[in-house]
């Protein structure tokens, strides 16, 4: 890996300029010491220069031509459009600060971790409680403590019930796979490190986009997941439970996406600069990618197997 000189004050473009660039990624770029924000290239050429201009840094209408004036980039676009995008990022020689679900397909994921290994590039995937203080720090406790028997956790977003104004509803991508895979990874990014590796799961659908699984992991312990975005709005929530030997642990509260994506970017910056991998690369993300996978299949044949 060509490491990032210490002292160097890279500079980072953004690829993407929906309303999770707009409102995560271009504010904490922006705003980052450590960091030159480079510029923005979108799908939509207007779109790139309206944000821009918010940010005090150039749209780009040419991909290649920000890849080739960059150190680093930031994806935020649908996880399919990602994979390609960061494969080619990776070529040109730029470390990758990536969205989760790296890709919604086995292959695409594996095409970001074969040229980003190629290129010998640094990458981390924005899971947000992994850079999160309040739920980094815990996980880290939780791992150390070790001794846990099962584990409990629910993810209920209410994005599509009625009366939602969020942006993100608007999202093909989360209409097409819903929240096994939009907060499925958050929930994995929790239990992997703590449980362990997946060994076995199960998974069966329930109301509109609901998946409820059931997990095997290395340690031994078992863990149970209930993901959605279409909860009523009065019943949405995130929570995740571990029962052991140390008693009952419950996943803290944590302050939004912003302060996170800071972390993120500090972590990006320290792989670069050390050539020591994260936790939460994408190599993590191809591993989150195959349990969702087999997943979304267990509880599609599951389904169909009902209607026979």
């Amino acid at each position: 890996m060509a490491l990032l000189p210490a002292h160097q004050r890279p500079r980072i473009g953004l690829v993407g300029t929906g309303p999770w660039a707009a409102r995560t990624h271009a504010p904490a770029l922006a705003a980052h010491e450590g960091v030159e924000f480079a510029g923005v290239w979108g799908r939509r050429p207007e779109a790139a220069a309206e944000l821009a201009a918010a940010f005090g840094t150039r749209a780009y209408e040419d991909l290649d031509l920000l890849l080739a004036e960059c150190d680093a980039v930031a994806v935020a676009l649908p996880p399919d459009v990602q994979a390609g995008v960061a494969a080619r990022a990776a070529e040109a020689g730029c470390h990758l600060l990536l969205d989760k679900p790296l890709a919604t397909t086995v292959a695409g994921a594996r095409e970001v971790v074969e040229a980003a290994e190629k290129a010998d590039v640094a990458s981390v995937v924005f899971c947000t409680l992994r850079f999160a203080p309040e739920t980094a720090r815990w996980i880290e406790e939780q791992r150390a403590a070790g001794g846990w028997y099962v584990a409990e956790a629910r993810w209920l977003g209410s994005l599509y019930a009625a009366g939602s104004e969020s942006p993100y509803a608007a999202s093909p991508w989360r209409r097409e796979k819903g929240g096994l895979w939009d907060v499925g990874p958050h929930v994995l990014s929790v239990l992997l490190p703590v449980l362990g590796d997946v060994t076995s799961l199960t998974a069966v659908k329930g109301p509109q986009d609901t998946h409820h699984l059931t997990l095997r992991h290395t340690s031994g312990a078992s863990s149970t997941a209930t993901l959605t975005l279409s909860a009523p709005p009065a019943a949405a929530g995130a929570a995740i439970t571990l029962y052991g030997t140390e008693g009952r642990a419950e996943l803290p509260a944590w302050n939004g996406a912003a302060e996170a994506y800071t972390h993120a970017v500090d972590a990006l910056l320290t792989a670069a600069r050390t050539g020591t991998p994260h936790p939460c690369d994408a190599r993590f993300a191809l591993r989150l990618t195959e349990l969702l996978t087999e997943a979304e299949a267990r509880a599609t044949t599951e389904a169909r197997a009902e209607t026979l």
